[in-house]
């Protein structure tokens, strides 16, 4: 058979559904293989939207999500999302295609080293120079992805390549794999850290974001009676209208979060990667940091924890759960004020009638006109604090976001893809109006898939967080700001339906009726961020310093 055959053969076996990229002249032989093959070919409009969608795809299903491009620009667009599937930890393939390797008449046209551009941005990247290789290539590939510490790999396939006739056996997934099991000897270590603590806490990251991690911490804290807070990427692990949960690690110091984990004796941190930043210097005070992840910690200078349990965290939670009773000693009544405070906080604004609309009134609603199992697929913004801070996840997995590349313009092909794996269920997207102009073209990639997705589009006319860093630095206001198209006027012309609410009692019921009319609509909401230093800086630190 044609290598290009056996290529998506592979694929096939490795349980491929679909793939997202852009056909160029060097991939011809493969977009055709596909033609024919139980791979649906989704076309997009650019190979770094391709990537983003590929990425949510593994993120949300643990199997890679494939992205494929041509030699060259094509190749060179997926930089951003390699990178990004690669520091949030998201399964993806790229597929990238190349000149003959063999013989050409093209000189040094288009030419660039792809493979090696992708060296430092991926887990395993490898030109195709043998089509006996591929079956071995593919099978290598995709066990690298899937594998902890999940990320991005490449493969190169030269077009003479693809065109080989070979007969070579699909190599097929391994069935059964046992995680590794954590140490017995560190168990105890940490079941004594923990037990013998005054003030301990749970802190939940990313790779806690598993449905069996989230079922093995939710018993725990039911057990154990500790109080618990998650990372931005951890939100959602344990249902956040938990009584126990104390917040999210939005802000990097500071807020009422934080001052409970000055208060900590024992931090008990799972799930958690360097990659994104610890909410806490461990420099302060005396504490015990324990750390439980599928691989051993990277120490840094903000993170060396004193005892570490590697292996399954499922497992190891389960473990330490089993070993562990509540102790009479532990203190929580600071964290049970730092709860009340940090609550009587959130409750302000969630009214404010005042239009453009304040943030936290923005949340609340988005909150109400959601179910439980609605995703929210946010991009990089101002907005993106305010939703991690205030909106109460109820589900692993509900609130996707990117705190580790933090790249703008993901947050549209991002919801796109959770809606093709999750169709049943309400996705919004949120973005700035400076994050969606940088993937906007695949409004049409939305409007032809047929999707039923809403986007919620924040308007301030400026790029609103680095403007707010830039007042926080004390620099005056200087080339934040941008113009923008009338985006009702530009999502009609994409054949999708625009609204542009008037009030801030006009969003909720504008939210409610897109999602019930179905297709694809976006809502231009204006919003008011001139409360970001007062309610992220002064009001937080006089509530906090009243603790």
């Amino acid at each position: 058979m044609k290598a290009a055959l056996l290529f998506v053969k592979a694929m096939e076996a490795e349980g491929v559904r679909c793939i997202f990229g852009l056909p160029g002249e060097e991939n011809l032989d493969l977009v055709e293989a596909l033609r024919e093959s139980s791979i649906r070919l989704i076309v997009t409009r650019h190979e770094q939207a391709a990537g983003f969608m590929a990425a949510t795809w593994g993120r949300l299903t643990g199997k890679a999500g494939v992205a494929l491009s041509t030699l060259g620009p094509g190749a060179t667009n997926l930089v951003t999302a390699a990178a990004y599937a690669q520091l949030g930890a998201m399964p993806m393939l790229m597929i990238t295609g190349q000149k003959p390797i063999r013989t050409h008449r093209q000189g040094l046209f288009q030419l660039v080293d792809v493979v090696d551009m992708m060296q430092p941005l991926t887990k395993y990247t490898r030109q195709i120079v043998s089509a006996a290789t591929i079956p071995a290539r593919v099978r290598e590939a995709f066990r690298r992805a899937e594998e902890e510490r999940p990320g991005a790999v490449h493969l190169e396939l030269p077009e003479d390549i693809a065109r080989d006739t070979v007969d070579e056996v699909i190599l097929l997934p391994t069935e059964y794999a046992r995680r590794p099991s954590p140490d017995d000897a560190a168990l105890v270590q940490a079941a004594e850290a923990i037990g013998g603590a005054r003030h301990p806490i749970l802190m939940i990251g990313a790779a806690a974001n598993r449905q069996r991690t989230a079922v093995a911490l939710r018993a725990f804290v039911d057990k154990l009676g500790i109080p618990f807070f998650t990372t931005q990427m951890g939100k959602g692990v344990i249902d956040e209208e938990h009584p126990l949960w104390l917040g999210n690690a939005a802000l990097s110091d500071g807020d009422f979060v934080h001052r409970a984990i000055d208060a900590a004796d024992v931090i008990v941190n799972v799930g958690h990667d360097v990659v994104e930043k610890p909410p806490f210097f461990m420099h302060k005070g005396r504490r015990t940091v324990i750390h439980i992840n599928f691989s051993s910690a990277e120490v840094d200078t903000v993170y060396f924890p004193q005892i570490e349990v590697v292996g399954d965290i499922a497992h190891t939670v389960e473990r330490l759960a089993d070993a562990l009773e509540a102790q009479s000693h532990w203190d929580f009544g600071f964290f049970d004020e730092v709860r009340s405070a940090f609550h009587q906080q959130l409750a302000e604004h969630a009214d404010d009638p005042r239009f453009p609309m304040h943030p936290v009134r923005v949340v609340d609603d988005t909150r109400r006109g959601m179910p439980d199992d609605g995703m929210l697929c946010l991009d990089n913004g101002m907005y993106k604090i305010w939703y991690t801070r205030y909106y109460h996840a109820r589900q692993p997995n509900t609130v996707l976001l990117d705190n580790a590349l933090a790249s703008m313009g993901a947050g549209l092909p991002s919801a796109i893809a959770a809606k093709m794996v999750h169709p049943e269920r309400q996705v919004l997207a949120i973005c700035g109006d400076g994050g969606f102009m940088m993937n906007a073209q695949e409004l049409e990639t939305a409007v032809r898939l047929k999707l039923d997705l809403v986007i919620l589009l924040l308007r301030d006319d400026a790029f609103g967080m680095i403007r707010w860093k830039q007042g926080e630095m004390g620099y005056p206001d200087f080339g934040m700001e941008f113009g923008n198209p009338d985006f009702v006027a530009f999502v009609q012309a994409h054949g999708a339906h625009g609204h542009r609410p008037s009030s801030a009692d006009d969003f909720l019921p504008t939210l409610r009726k897109a999602f019930e009319a179905g297709g694809v609509h976006l809502i231009e909401l204006a919003i008011d961020y001139t409360d970001n230093h007062r309610v992220l800086n002064e009001e937080i630190r006089q509530l906090s310093a009243a603790l």
